[in-house]
Order: structure tokens, then sequence, then C-alpha cells
């Protein structure tokens, strides 16, 4: 089991986030909302990044995979995979 704690936000330092030990540099949704807002011109990436913003704001991985396709324009086939395995674990569990 792994222990999870309340850490501040590395940018803003002020919203506090969930962190485990491995947990380096934490960032609250907050702060990466902004980096997330860009536009997704692809049809079949666009249709796989809209799921409801509760995920985004709960799983920091989620999160992180959005900003790196709006970052680089791709993703490979391993980080679109566990993308949509773990936003259907998320969709299950709710």
């Amino acid at each position: 089991m792994v222990i999870k704690f309340k850490k501040k936000c590395n940018r803003c330092r002020k919203n506090y986030v969930i962190a485990t030990y491995r947990s380096r540099n934490v960032v609250c949704y907050e702060c990466e909302k902004k980096e997330m807002s860009g536009e997704i011109k692809d049809a079949k990436m666009k249709k796989m990044f809209d799921i409801p913003e509760e995920f985004y704001k709960n799983t920091p991985f989620l999160r992180s995979i959005k900003i790196n396709y709006l970052r680089y324009h791709k993703l490979s086939e391993k980080q679109i995979s566990t993308f949509k395995k773990v936003v259907k674990e998320l969709k299950e569990k709710k």
C-alpha cells in the first residue's frame, strides 16, 4: 500500500496536491490548466481527450499526457493505450 499525503503545489505554493513518496514535482490542476487549453485538430485525438474534467483534476497522469500531446503533437502507442486504460478504469469506478 502506498502512503498518500498532501503537499503544496511547486508552482503556486498555495493549493495542496495529493502526493506519494515517488512524486517529485507536484503541480495542482489550476497551474496546469493553462497548458491544457490548446486546440486539438486531429479528430481521433479530440475524441480521446474528450473526458470529464474531474478525471483531469484527480489524475496528474492524464494531464501530463494531454500536455505532452499539445506540446509535441504526437503520442506513442504505449501512451495512448495507457491513457485509454486509465480512463476506462476511472469510468468503471464512477
